[in-house]
């Protein structure tokens, strides 16, 4: 049973956990895409405290320990702390977190990693403030007019200048969308997909976050984006003889110069990924 159905309850208890209990899908790199992204932001990279919260990472702890591993190499001093409402999720967890410590794992044994109960309300050991805190395919789950509160009441418990991701993908990885938000609100959107056997880069309106996934109809700003970009992937279709990546970069590129006000350059372009301004995108 959930701990709490509203995510922005008026006031908490001490010891209240705010959420509900999700399907816990996790797989192995799904979350590559979106930790990618994580690594290279200002938001961890210039952090004065690198504390970085998985929330809702599901039914094993491995997303948690494969995050902290890749954001390491940006900053080795990175800790990680992944919360999951369900107790027994907890448990199992910090079961497989012993595994690692005993070196029975591929993971590094000495990774900064811990589990602990938790939900959108984000408690940490002596109220430490995460420089980021990554949500994923967590408020997939709840209805749309529950996302705004939820996004505020995470972002309440960031760092100054932290950053809180809250988005979807689909099982494998190869599909994935977020926000990125601060304390003021969304701040940018990104779609991040696998080139390769890509038909139409619309497939990932199924894997839209919560706030717009409704919102991919006409005359929604998100409707026209993804329109633009099967209509610029289609248009570059014979720059898939030099791959997949270089069709990307010149689709990315045209939406540029079509008057999308994209975010990043070709480096960010050659990795599947898309970001604009969340204004670019909110809906109407």
């Amino acid at each position: 049973m959930p701990a709490d159905a509203s995510p922005h309850p008026r006031r908490l208890r001490p010891g209240q956990r705010v959420g509900t209990v999700t399907r816990g899908t996790t797989n192995t790199n799904r979350l590559r895409r979106v930790d990618r992204w994580i690594a290279a932001q200002p938001e961890l990279r210039h952090a004065v405290d690198p504390f970085v919260v998985d929330l809702g990472y599901g039914a094993s702890g491995v997303t948690a320990l494969e995050l902290a591993t890749r954001l390491a190499r940006t900053r080795p001093a990175v800790r990680v702390l992944g919360l999951e409402i369900e107790p027994e999720r907890v448990r199992v967890a910090n079961e497989q977190l012993a595994r690692v410590r005993a070196g029975e794992t591929h993971f590094d044994p000495a990774l900064e990693v811990a589990f602990a109960v938790g939900g959108f309300e984000v408690p940490t050991p002596r109220d430490r403030r995460p420089a980021v805190i990554r949500a994923f395919n967590v408020l997939r789950q709840y209805d749309e007019s529950e996302v705004a509160a939820a996004w505020r009441l995470m972002a309440s418990r960031l760092a100054p200048g932290g950053l809180l991701v809250e988005g979807t993908c689909d099982e494998l990885g190869r599909v994935s969308s977020w926000v990125g938000l601060d304390a003021s609100g969304p701040r940018t959107f990104t779609v991040s997909l696998r080139r390769s056997g890509l038909e139409r880069p619309s497939v990932v309106a199924e894997r839209l976050p919560k706030a717009l996934i409704h919102r991919n109809v006409p005359g929604e700003r998100v409707h026209e984006l993804l329109g633009s970009l099967d209509r610029a992937w289609q248009v570059h279709a014979p720059m898939a003889v030099y791959g997949p990546s270089q069709r990307w970069i010149a689709t990315v590129a045209t939406l540029r110069h079509e008057g999308w006000p994209v975010i990043g350059g070709p480096r960010r372009a050659r990795l599947g990924e898309l970001t604009v301004p969340w204004q670019a995108v909110a809906p109407g």
